[in-house]
């Protein structure tokens, strides 16, 4: 038996790195997952790995930035498994510029995903975990806890040169966790934030002034870390290395649990015991 047996989970942005992990770790725990990438390909790779392994989970292709992707996740969840019980706020990407050279676009884009789409994703989640707790109150049976997991960054902690958009996303998503927790208490559903340093994915692992890009919405995005920078911050890192997706998934993995259902409106840093 599973330590997630009869959950059901959405996990946005699961297609890839951090996400796929995160979408694994919870199927592998008995939950059954949707699963979603603005692409169908690595989406369903995701959903043909969870099978494999004799997991559940369907996928729920688009953007998260859509205006009617946070019901149409949800719902995916409700018509699919019959309810909804894990929500992990994952899906995201930067586009860095120092403050005087970002533009409109850039900054509306990273608030979008990182902030907005998380906000309509809970928001289109409420009326169904309403429901679900007064059918339970009505019944007389005892009410499961929930679990809201919002995904930030040490750069939303800290601040980071060159990220005011994604800063400015990550810390706003602090406030979130926070106001929803007081919220969403009555339902018996925590909320809580993971804040990773630096985790080894395709945005870090590629260098810096390269030709590596992601592409979002048919706009080519570079990535990569300059690699003498990226030494330098694994030297002051005191275990001495960037995280694995999977163990960035490990602390998301924590929340989910039974064992932190008193564990409410909480920011983990998930760095590797650096911080800033």
């Amino acid at each position: 038996m599973g330590t997630l047996d009869g959950k059901v989970a959405i996990v946005s942005g699961s297609g890839r790195g951090i996400g796929r992990e995160i979408a694994l770790k919870l199927a592998s725990e008995g939950a059954r997952v949707v699963v979603n990438d603005l692409d169908a390909e690595p989406a369903e790779e995701t959903v043909t790995a969870i099978e494999a392994a004799g997991g559940q989970a369907v996928s729920c292709v688009g953007s998260v930035t859509d205006a009617d992707f946070g019901e149409r996740f949800v719902q995916t969840a409700v018509e699919n498994y019959g309810g909804l019980d894990i929500i992990v706020n994952n899906a995201g990407y930067t586009w860095d510029s120092v403050i005087q050279k970002m533009t409109d676009e850039q900054w509306d884009a990273i608030l979008d995903v990182h902030l907005k789409a998380p906000f309509r994703i809970l928001r289109a989640a409420q009326p169904v975990i309403a429901a679900a707790v007064k059918k339970a109150k009505e019944a007389g049976e005892p009410i499961p806890c929930r679990k809201v997991v919002n995904i930030s960054s040490m750069a939303g902690t800290g601040g980071n040169a060159g990220q005011a958009n994604y800063s400015s996303a990550k810390a706003g998503i602090t406030g979130l966790t926070k106001a929803l927790a007081k919220e969403w208490g009555r339902y018996n559903v925590t909320v809580n934030t993971v804040a990773f340093g630096l985790i080894k994915t395709r945005l870090t692992s590629a260098p810096a002034g390269g030709d590596d890009t992601i592409n979002v919405a048919g706009k080519e995005i570079k990535v990569g870390v300059n690699p003498q920078l990226l030494a330098a911050m694994e030297q002051m890192i005191p275990l001495g290395r960037g995280g694995e997706p999977s163990e960035a998934a490990g602390a998301v993995y924590l929340f989910c649990i039974p064992e932190s259902n008193y564990v409410s409106a909480q920011t983990l840093i998930c760095g590797g015991g650096f911080n800033i």
